[in-house]
């Protein structure tokens, strides 16, 4: 047989992970190359340097990891390093030097063109990569909110503001991402005079701690009880961080916790919003390969799956309206 006739499934050879046949036909309709997915080991993770690390200190930092950091010319900070280096363990992490983070997260970032005194809004902040960076440009101006479903991933976040001291223009909020309709405090100071009170005028916000009061503490052991992991869209937000130059501290709780309509988001809304919402993830080359952990028969289920494809998209699009609705007249997201 002339080789100009042999197909391109005959070409390659098979792909070394062991691709479900639903999944492999999938790939098919799509016209890419199950080869793709044995390519995880070669593709590089990404870290984020604290900006104003010097040559000295990339150098220190690749000493420590033993391998070399490439730059990212179009992502400032950013740094490849081999897929197998872990950096969990090493000083320039513990010390809040680096951080790991996605170029794709990145890119979305940099897309928004934040700028000194921006109200920005992140409708999916989990894990707190994101955020991280989002702080990182702000500086000391402007305001910076997180917004996530699940409690234990937005307090992952937190953490991780804490961990590289970018919390103080920080607040975050357990809710529906959809639904979400809390307004950045410092757009509008020039209205809030009459909200600033003193602790015996109403219940008022002091400065965070992580200390709960009791009835916080009651109130989370109730949720528990009730078996709801995740807030609903009817849900009340949950403020689970807010620093100390977020613009709440000596503001009246009612004030701050009040939804907004339509008209006062356009006015009084976020100058850029970040919608990275969940996606099917069958184009992420390493989260495909998890599957090798998991279980092959899953992956039609948690992937491939209509029901929850469809469901996936009626998330997107909402997140996506929602989003827009809190921005300001001239915003970006």
């Amino acid at each position: 047989m002339d080789s100009s006739e042999i197909s391109p499934s005959e070409e390659q050879p098979p792909a070394s992970l062991p691709l479900p046949a639903a999944f492999l036909e999938f790939l098919d309709e799509n016209g890419l190359d199950p080869m793709l997915y044995s390519m995880a080991d070669t593709i590089p993770r990404y870290i984020r340097l604290k900006p104003g690390m010097d040559s000295r200190m990339v150098t220190e930092i690749e000493t420590e990891l033993k391998c070399d950091l490439t730059k990212v010319s179009w992502l400032p900070d950013f740094y490849a390093i081999p897929p197998e280096i872990q950096i969990a363990g090493s000083k320039a992490y513990q010390q809040g030097k680096i951080y790991g983070i996605d170029a794709a997260s990145g890119a979305a970032i940099l897309a928004l063109d934040v700028q000194p005194g921006d109200h920005v809004l992140d409708l999916c902040a989990a894990p707190g990569a994101k955020l991280c960076m989002l702080a990182d440009m702000l500086g000391s101006t402007g305001s910076l909110t997180g917004v996530d479903v699940a409690k234990h991933r937005l307090a992952a976040c937190r953490t991780m503001l804490q961990k590289y001291s970018l919390g103080d223009r920080s607040r975050l909020f357990v809710a529906d991402g959809t639904s979400f309709s809390i307004l950045p405090v410092n757009s509008n100071l020039g209205s809030m005079e009459g909200y600033i009170v003193t602790e015996e005028g109403g219940s008022i916000f002091s400065e965070w701690t992580s200390k709960r009061l009791w009835k916080e503490r009651q109130k989370s052991k109730k949720t528990k009880a009730a078996g709801s992991p995740h807030p609903t869209s009817t849900s009340e937000p949950e403020l689970i961080y807010y620093g100390k130059d977020s613009g709440l501290v000596g503001l009246q709780k009612h004030y701050v916790l009040c939804p907004s309509t339509d008209e006062a988001a356009c006015t009084s809304g976020y100058d850029k919003v970040l919608v990275d919402a969940e996606c099917t993830h069958d184009g992420s080359i390493k989260h495909i390969q998890k599957f090798e952990f998991w279980g092959w028969k899953t992956l039609d289920r948690r992937v491939l799956e209509a029901e929850r494809t469809g469901n996936l998209l009626h998330l997107q699009l909402g997140l996506l309206r929602n989003g827009f609705k809190l921005l300001k007249t001239g915003g970006a997201t």
